[in-house]
């Protein structure tokens, strides 16, 4: 397999973290007999520093010919004050806008021997498995007219969704969900917004041509509650842009950090794959970032963007190897317990692929 992979560091632990996810991109180049193509590319604060807008130009034309994109993380403190257009994170708007990649896949699992690290009780989230489905480029993330009055006091933002945005994501919950335990949890607001009640007659209908998967409906605010206190009944959670953003990173609290959360972008051109965690600007630098969820990104990349499922399902098995050997990063270690740093945790799952890969 030949491909083409543009690496966007970003900001913060970006880079860090991404160069973990390229040394093991490089060990599946070496064990599988495949030749990867990585370039990095400056997006975000790094773009801005450089006099470059936060996605320029140049950046985006290597994405757009890319075969798939792998990205750290994009946000400064330096810049909150600034303009919209101006903040790094207008970066990964305009970059989902522009490859079509409407589906945001956000698998969420705890691993074996973590659940005392998740804020939920052990017993209620051992074997935890679920996949929040969202929706990337349209609700009120997209919506006009948004903006503030002239006097600035005011500010609105418009929640919009059309029937065809709708109808492609809730495909993409219920394709998912045929795969795995066949439940889809469609995530709305109804007995209050409009945008709400179309989503969830939309859904309906969508429903009608999966006979084999089982439909129900979550207003957001309960979902939230039952997220923490029995996640165990969800399977897929198909969710609009906001609320996607919002019970994912919950999500993260669950099953124990936001470093262990993967996410693959898809519907369009190759595929954005990224961590859910921020650019963490506080401990950038320091080798203590964890490297699990921009990791377990790249073989969401191999899965989705390269149809590599065996080189894919070797990483995550590595992984899962290197968290139960007893591994853990700052964010996972509990008190008395050695703590990892990035770039050991990069090679503990290296040397666990070599392992797994048996003759390649």
């Amino acid at each position: 397999m030949r491909a083409t992979i543009v690496l966007l560091p970003g900001d913060g632990i970006g880079p860090e973290v991404v160069d973990a996810a390229a040394r093991v991109l490089s060990n599946v180049e070496l064990r599988f007999g495949h030749s990867f193509t990585l370039k990095s590319w400056p997006i975000g604060a790094d773009a801005l520093r450089r006099g470059d807008p936060p996605l320029p130009s140049s950046t985006l034309e290597a994405c757009l010919k890319s075969d798939a994109v792998l990205l750290g993380a994009v946000g400064d403190p330096e810049y909150n004050d600034v303009s919209r257009e101006q903040r790094p994170e207008t970066a990964l708007l305009e970059l989902r806008r522009a490859l079509g990649t409407f589906a945001n896949l956000r698998p969420a699992r705890v691993w074996p021997g973590l659940e005392s690290d998740s804020v939920v009780r052990a017993d209620v989230i051992r074997g935890l498995d679920l996949l929040i489905v969202r929706e990337l480029t349209g609700g009120i993330y997209f919506g006009e007219p948004r903006g503030r009055t002239d006097d600035g006091r005011e500010a609105f933002d418009t929640m919009r969704y059309s029937t065809t945005e709708i109808e492609r994501i809730a495909v993409v919950a219920f394709e998912s969900a045929r795969r795995r335990r066949k439940l889809v949890t469609s995530i709305d607001k109804a007995n209050v917004l409009e945008s709400s009640r179309l989503w969830r007659e939309v859904v309906t209908r969508v429903a009608l041509r999966f006979s084999d998967v089982r439909l129900q409906h979550q207003l957001v605010d309960s979902c939230a509650m039952l997220l923490v206190s029995n996640p165990g009944q969800f399977d897929v959670l198909l969710a609009s842009n906001l609320f996607g953003d919002i019970l994912s990173d919950e999500a993260g609290a669950v099953v124990g950090s936001l470093g262990l959360l993967p996410s693959a972008s898809i519907g369009g051109k190759g595929g954005i794959f990224e961590p859910v965690h921020g650019s963490a600007p506080d401990i950038a630098g320091s080798d203590r970032a964890n490297p699990v969820a921009t990791i377990a990104s790249a073989a969401l990349l191999l899965r989705y963007a390269l149809g590599a499922e065996t080189e894919a399902a070797t990483i995550e098995t590595a992984i899962g190897e290197a968290l139960n050997d007893g591994f853990r990063t700052a964010d996972l270690a509990s008190d008395g317990m050695a703590v990892t740093s990035c770039s050991q945790m990069t090679q503990a799952i290296i040397d666990r692929m070599g392992r797994n890969v048996g003759g390649h």
